[in-house]
């Protein structure tokens, strides 16, 4: 048995190889995958909305009832993708200034957006994405947003 000094055992974790690995710059993709989910909703394209989601990815909308009571609205990939194809509107979520963290396989994107139908603005409020880092690229494992009217800046 080897008695390592308590210094000594802090040294090791904070070695520069570890804390260089910490501080990279996230992977471009992540965004890309984000960026490719809102090409998608606006061209209404079911396929590509499935395709930058995992398979079992849920959604989450976090508002409050029309009483003013917190509420959580849960919804499937399978619901969304149908909502989407079946929109008469043409949506457009635009970002500002996303926060991308990664460790390895796994990301997080917050960011705030605003939400626009048909050109004119609905909504806005902040939108988390949790990633994967799957063979096939990072896929949206979950995605969790705020919906307001006011307050926003467009």
């Amino acid at each position: 048995m080897v008695i390592r000094p308590l210094w000594l055992g802090a040294l090791i974790t904070l070695a520069p190889g570890r804390a260089a690995a910490q501080a990279t710059a996230p992977d471009s993709a992540i965004l890309i995958t984000v960026t490719r989910l809102f090409d998608a909703m606006r061209a209404r394209d079911t396929a590509a909305v499935r395709a930058v989601f995992d398979s079992g990815a849920r959604l989450v909308s976090a508002g409050t009832t029309r009483e003013g009571t917190p509420a959580l609205r849960i919804t499937t990939i399978d619901e969304f993708v149908r909502a989407i194809g079946g929109l008469t509107i043409v949506p457009d979520e635009r970002i500002v200034d996303p926060d991308v963290r990664q460790d390895g396989g796994l990301a997080t994107v917050w960011t705030r957006y605003a939400f626009y139908a048909d050109g004119r603005f609905s909504h806005c409020g902040v939108d988390a994405f949790q990633l994967g880092r799957t063979a096939g690229g990072w896929r949206i494992v979950a995605l969790a947003d705020t919906r307001q009217r006011e307050g926003c800046t467009e």
